[in-house]
């Protein structure tokens, strides 16, 4: 009995010793699975916090001022006022950009540009940020080139027609000629309107917005398709602008917002998180009047992570702590900037609709993202 004993204890030590062994040429599989799946190593969690330089800000700060490119003239959104002044929509998102970074609103140049030079001037590094009536759309984005940071107005298209043809529908514009500017999804959306539903139409193609005005003030074509909120800018610089009506087709979804060159991620959130700041100031009361007051006197945690007097959000941008509290401070808010460039205190008086808050009654698709 012994050493059958013996045997047995010794069999035993065997199987464990087998056991160990197959353990750890497990492990040694796992490790070379997991190099052939070449995963990412841990990143340090010291490095999440620490701010990732941007070639694009230590550009812009070595020179002084921010690049951005605007459109050539579009009443509303980018022009010159009758002091040579550059004023609208998206001018003001881009004087609340120079003050979130050098916390003054007017370190900006503004280069106007057409749809057709636009990508080619943020890719070769004549502006810093595209900021023109830009849409977003799958082949921009997945192009290589550009990164966009969001969306500032929620736009469609639709067209602009003589109150004399007595119109009801785009559907009624057989045989008509539809003017569209070059280098804009405009021809492509007008191209999918019309074939779709088997009308014939001529599509009249211009190298401009303002060319394509132009001929529509000329009457060289029947209706003028773009952006409704480019019509209505539009519809504003005729001789009698009571004598033309947007039709209420709206035929695409064109986001609107900002781009930026693609490979530098820490700039793209620089725009990104700004122009979500201004959205946010809205939500939570903050104006351009207030916000010195709300940094010290709101009860509102969320305002002070924003305006900067709780945690230190702007270091993570390589931004001051106070970069929110300086864009709202240069521009106001979303909603300000709204009313006085395209809404009610402006000759456009286009109504929030989309642009709405996504808490207003009724609401819209402006959400602003938490900065926590």
């Amino acid at each position: 009995m012994g050493d059958q004993a013996t045997g047995f204890w010794m069999r035993l030590a065997g199987l464990a010793g087998l056991a160990l062994l197959g353990a750890c040429g497990q492990g040694q599989d796992r490790d070379a699975a997991g190099a052939d799946s070449e995963l990412p190593a841990p990143v340090p969690v010291a490095s999440v916090d620490a701010p990732v330089e941007s070639p694009t800000l230590t550009a812009i700060k070595r020179r002084g001022r921010l690049s951005c490119g605007v459109n050539q003239g579009l009443v509303g959104f980018a022009y010159l006022d009758n002091r040579g002044q550059w004023r609208g929509f998206d001018v003001d998102f881009c004087r609340g950009l120079a003050a979130a970074i050098f916390g003054n609103p007017d370190a900006v140049r503004f280069v106007p540009l057409t749809a057709s030079d636009r990508f080619e001037a943020l890719a070769d590094g004549r502006i810093d940020v595209l900021w023109r009536n830009t849409s977003w759309t799958m082949e921009r984005d997945t192009g290589g080139t550009l990164s966009f940071a969001g969306v500032n107005y929620y736009d469609g298209q639709g067209f602009l027609v003589r109150r004399a043809l007595n119109l009801n529908s785009a559907a009624e514009l057989t045989g008509a000629r539809v003017c569209v500017q070059a280098g804009s999804t405009s021809a492509l959306n007008v191209d999918d309107y019309f074939r779709s539903r088997a009308i014939d139409y001529r599509s009249i193609v211009l190298p401009t917005e303002e060319a394509a005005r132009l001929a529509y003030g000329r009457e060289d074509c029947d209706a003028f398709s773009a952006d409704v909120s480019a019509l209505a800018a539009a519809r504003t610089t005729l001789s009698d602008p009571q004598q033309h009506v947007i039709l209420p087709d709206v035929i695409s979804k064109e986001p609107l917002g900002p781009v930026t060159r693609r490979g530098d991620e820490q700039w793209t959130a620089i725009v990104r998180w700004t122009l979500n700041a201004l959205i946010l100031a809205e939500e939570l009361g903050v104006t351009q009047a207030n916000a010195d007051a709300s940094a010290e006197g709101s009860r509102n945690p969320g305002v002070h992570r924003l305006l900067g007097t709780e945690g230190d959000f702007g270091t993570r941008l390589g931004l001051p702590r106070t970069w929110a509290a300086d864009a709202i401070g240069g521009v106001g808010n979303y909603g300000e900037i709204f009313e006085r460039n395209v809404g009610s205190q402006s000759p456009l008086d286009l109504a929030r609709g989309l642009n709405a808050q996504w808490n207003a009654r009724p609401g819209g698709l402006i959400y602003g993202l938490p900065v926590r």
